[in-house]
């Protein structure tokens, strides 16, 4: 579903000190599809410069090479070349044009959800503008629930932490210590103007990531976000997919519960999805460290840029 365009223009925060940062390969250049005004839609859940040249040494002579006497001998005009006939080239495509890599950020503490939600609506209209490169910003919140767009009164249920609303899609969910996020900051103005391929390669993304691990998990008709078995053999959530598209630029992204407190999510309604439970790796019998998990989700990242590139239903290669 699609909320109304959005006018608003968040709040800059800086960057939060302490975090490992692994920059892009190079500057994007700006971006002309982003100067045009396109649609400043939020679309849901389901969840500076140009390269520089190589410098080259000028070309020097051998010192064995004898160097030619002066001559006044005139020398006479020699043809101008033929004009080579123009070459068409074709204006690249999305897919045809290699993307540069997104800067990568993992946190090694956990930041507040009001300050992240500040630095991210920051990065994004700075990506729209062609001022900053894309980001995967990997990170945990210390416990608070935050309310989508869709949240209902009635799926809050016991308010024990700070209540926040988040501006993505969805209803309410809970983020806290043990459960890892990976915020998305992709400008599908380059990569492919498609909300519902994003999600879908998200949803891949982690499900992927998930098999790494011995963990079998699918999609499911129950809700958006990634399922699983768990130990009583009952399907369950175990990570969640929450998006938000501001001209053209993704934001928010996806979360897995690695071992959060399980009993934090019985303040709400997760997702508004009563029927479900909600599992981690670690209830399953998985366990699986920060460092393994962010280490295995980059290991795929490449997969799942490719797969923004392609549309649902193509048979895989």
């Amino acid at each position: 579903m699609v909320h109304p365009p959005s006018a608003d223009r968040a709040a800059s925060a800086p960057d939060r000190a302490g975090a490992t940062v692994r920059p892009a390969p190079g500057e994007r250049p700006a971006n002309p599809a982003a100067q045009a005004p396109p649609p400043d839609a939020d679309m849901v859940e389901g969840p500076t410069g140009m390269p520089l040249p190589i410098a080259r040494p000028p070309a020097t002579k051998s010192q064995n090479a004898a160097t030619p006497p002066l001559t006044n001998t005139a020398q006479p005009p020699q043809p101008a070349p033929a004009a080579a006939a123009p070459v068409a080239t074709p204006n690249p495509s999305p897919t045809a044009t290699a993307m540069p890599h997104p800067e990568i950020r993992c946190e090694t503490a956990p930041i507040a959800y009001t300050a992240a939600l500040a630095a991210m609506t920051e990065r994004n209209a700075a990506i729209a503008a062609g001022t900053a490169p894309e980001r995967i910003w990997l990170l945990e919140h210390p416990p608070v629930y935050t309310a989508g767009t869709s949240a209902q009164p009635s799926d809050l249920l016991d308010p024990r932490f700070e209540i926040v609303a988040a501006g993505r899609g969805g209803k309410y969910t809970y983020h806290g210590p043990g459960q890892r996020i990976a915020y998305v900051l992709l400008d599908l103005n380059t990569r492919g103007r498609d909300v519902r391929r994003f999600v879908h390669a998200l949803e891949g993304w982690v499900i992927a990531t998930l098999g790494d691990f011995g963990v079998e998990a699918w999609r499911s008709d129950t809700g958006v976000g990634i399922w699983t078995r768990d130990i009583d053999g009952r399907e369950a959530k175990i990570g969640a997919i929450g998006v938000r598209v501001r001209r053209w630029v993704t934001m928010h992204g996806l979360s897995v519960n690695l071992a959060p407190d399980l009993s934090h999510f019985n303040g709400i309604v997760p997702c508004g999805i009563a029927e479900a439970g909600v599992t981690s790796l670690a209830r399953i019998g998985r366990p699986v460290t920060t460092e393994a998990w962010d280490a295995a989700l980059l290991a795929r990242l490449d997969g799942f840029l490719a797969a923004i590139a392609t549309p649902c239903g193509t048979p895989a290669r």
